[in-house]
């Protein structure tokens, strides 16, 4: 299985970046990279030219495979960061798990995770319309502009007002068909020229681009699953987690960091980040103090 990470660096110039700092964010490509490659010794890179020159020549990161085909989305809005995750998600063609860089491997992932159709991290159930989650404003958006709107998010259901969606810090599976048939549609709905007037009208941009890949890919695996005339109607989803309650409590456990949201400016964790490089990186270290000076 190939260990693969993205970066649109677009985005993180325009105020994308949760870090303490930018140098303790290029820490945390050095120790997510590095402690994945252990379990997945092939590694793939998805970026543009100013996130290799940043990565790979800059601190140093070493990958089997880089490509630069995020330099296709120059000129996209980069509110719509998750983009250049399913622009990567596209791109395989081989089993594979996709590694935020904000998580760390430390044990190689259950099997049934490897064998998995599609994996994800953990499912979240949400209320509708309580939630960072709004899926009826995407939807109320295309509809009031007679735009396109794929099957898949057409027909998903909440079940007693709640609906599902999957935490993507890591994602992937064996079945790469599917999954590019899911990043294909996400993208295509992103991209579609008679769906700009509605991005238009969203204010929040930057928080709805979770529902192109978190709540979509649940979305697409619910519309195919169990479905005779699909040709993915055989997939199962798996996940590393029951919840995301369940991942606070078996993370140690199972081998498993990933520092959500604001965790990445916390004072300790970034000092522990920092000795943790330091220590076990000493040249990585030094080459990331070199590119912030």
């Amino acid at each position: 299985m190939r260990a693969v990470w993205s970066l649109w660096t677009k985005p993180f110039k325009h105020g994308r970046c949760y870090w303490a700092s930018e140098f303790h964010h290029l820490l945390g490509w050095v120790l997510s990279v590095e402690t994945a490659r252990k379990h997945y010794p092939e590694t793939m890179l998805v970026t543009d030219d100013a996130g290799a020159e940043m990565l790979v020549e800059g601190i140093g990161l070493q990958f089997d495979h880089v490509s630069t085909a995020l330099n296709e989305l120059n000129f996209h809005d980069p509110a719509w960061w998750a983009f250049g995750k399913m622009y990567a998600y596209r791109l395989q063609e081989q089993p594979f798990v996709h590694i935020d860089s904000d998580v760390f491997l430390w044990n190689r992932l259950p099997e049934r995770l490897e064998s998995a159709s599609v994996f994800a991290q953990n499912p979240e159930y949400h209320n509708l319309g309580s939630t960072c989650y709004h899926p009826e404003q995407i939807e109320h958006a295309i509809r009031s502009v007679n735009g396109w709107i794929p099957d898949e998010i057409d027909y998903y259901m909440p079940v007693d007002g709640v609906f599902k969606a999957a935490c993507c810090g890591i994602m992937g599976g064996s079945r790469v068909d599917f999954i590019r048939h899911y990043a294909d549609l996400a993208i295509t709905m992103m991209e579609h020229p008679d769906n700009q007037a509605a991005w238009l009208s969203l204010n929040d941009r930057m928080s709805l681009s979770l529902i192109f890949e978190q709540y979509f890919l649940t979305a697409c695996v619910e519309y195919h699953k169990g479905k005779q005339d699909s040709p993915y109607g055989n997939i199962h989803d798996e996940y590393l987690f029951e919840s995301m309650g369940d991942a606070h409590e078996k993370a140690a456990l199972v081998g498993f960091t990933h520092l959500l949201g604001a965790t990445k400016q916390n004072k300790q964790v970034s000092e522990r980040l920092e000795k943790r490089i330091m220590k076990d990186y000493p040249k990585h270290y030094e080459r990331c103090l070199r590119f912030i000076r």
